[in-house]
Parts: C-alpha cells; sequence; structure tokens
C-alpha cells in the first residue's frame, strides 16, 4: 500500500478542524486509552441519523485490536 503525502497533509487540516469544532472527542479517546484500553473492553457506537433512525454496533476487543488502536494513536502522536 503506497502512501500518499499529499493525502496526509490534506487530512492533517481536515483532522485539525474536525478537533476545532468537536473538542471533546479527542478528549474522550485519550481518556479511553489511559483508562479503559485493555483486552476485553467492549466499545459500543450509537449513530442517530438526520432522519431518527439509530445504529448501534459493539465490539469486545481482543490483545490484537488493543495493539492495533495503539498504533494508530502512535502515528497521530507523531
Amino acid at each position: 500500500m503506497a502512501v500518499n503525502p499529499m493525502q496526509i497533509m490534506q487530512f492533517a487540516g481536515h483532522w485539525k478542524a474536525f478537533k476545532e469544532r468537536h473538542p471533546k472527542l479527542p478528549a474522550f479517546f485519550k481518556a479511553v486509552s489511559e483508562h479503559a484500553l485493555s483486552e476485553g473492553a467492549v466499545f459500543e457506537l450509537k449513530v442517530t441519523g438526520a432522519d431518527g433512525r439509530e445504529m448501534v454496533t459493539n465490539m469486545k476487543l481482543t490483545a490484537e485490536d488493543v495493539e492495533t488502536i495503539n498504533e494508530i494513536k502512535d502515528m497521530f502522536n507523531s
């Protein structure tokens, strides 16, 4: 998989704007990563569409999931 530097730069700008619009979300992810990111933890995600329709899913983290999440976290903290 080739990495496109222009896409990375574009994403960085979008991510910065996203964090400014939604400052609580990065803070939430930081708290989760410091206190609740471990094998066996359950993530639940609920989305309510503009039409009121709700979709919910969850997943129980494996050791491999935690490792992958930490690798992603390290990419954003570099």
